[in-house]
């Protein structure tokens, strides 16, 4: 389902006389369908530059990042949109949504964008938020107001609702409680079993171990270098 083969990528400082640095030189990976790998490697290994060159955030200088029968790397911005509205979900760290826009429209938006029905993407969004302990009277608020772990959670209710064939997981158990951890993991684990091939950033160990089937260092693709 992802198939990533020999990319790179560097970074311009235009603003110290076009000094580039090379982050990642000659990355592979392949994630099968059911399948969660998780990105490894210290602080400023390139984790996140890979995930979001994987989504099309970031230009590749050279590679193929193929999603399905689509190569990311060259590929015009609305076949990205598309992509990113039937193929390819992304649970960042951080929420960004439209301020003043309620939590159960937040989470339902990825449902109605792909054609699905309003009532039954509003019971979707009700279902997922009710499991992850977001509470009802929350529910026709900005989650903007929320605390970190509520917006986590709204985040990971958002990522999950369509049933995305392709998965990018960044700390999606980070801010939250135990008890969400498990349900957070247990969705991941049920995602796997539908068949999403899923690439994630874990810190916590104990998470990775019990949802991931295998582990790239990123590391190995750094070049540590400047030209």
């Amino acid at each position: 389902m992802i198939s990533i083969e020999n990319i790179s990528k560097s970074f311009v400082l235009h603003n110290q006389g076009g000094v580039e640095i090379p982050v990642m030189r000659g990355a592979s990976l392949t994630v099968a369908p059911g399948e969660c790998i998780a990105l490894t490697g210290a602080s400023g290994a390139g984790k996140s530059t890979l995930m979001r060159m994987i989504y099309g955030n970031y230009l590749t200088a050279s590679g193929r990042i193929m999603i399905g029968d689509l190569d990311v790397a060259c590929a015009a911005p609305r076949e990205i949109i598309a992509l990113r509205r039937n193929t390819l979900g992304y649970v960042s760290q951080f929420l960004r949504v439209v301020p003043r826009v309620s939590t159960l429209d937040v989470v339902s938006e990825p449902l109605l964008t792909t054609g699905t029905p309003c009532t039954q993407a509003l019971e979707t969004a009700q279902e997922l938020l009710a499991r992850l302990n977001i509470s009802e009277r929350l529910w026709s608020l900005s989650p903007t107001t929320f605390s970190g772990g509520e917006q986590q959670r709204v985040n990971i209710a958002r990522g999950f609702a369509y049933p995305y064939p392709a998965l990018l997981l960044d700390e999606p158990t980070a801010s939250l409680d135990p008890k969400n951890r498990a349900i957070v993991l247990a969705m991941i684990t049920e995602a796997k079993a539908c068949g999403a091939a899923i690439i994630g950033i874990f810190h916590d160990a104990a998470a990775r171990d019990e949802v991931c089937d295998r582990q790239l260092d990123v590391g190995q693709f750094t070049p540590g270098t400047m030209v």
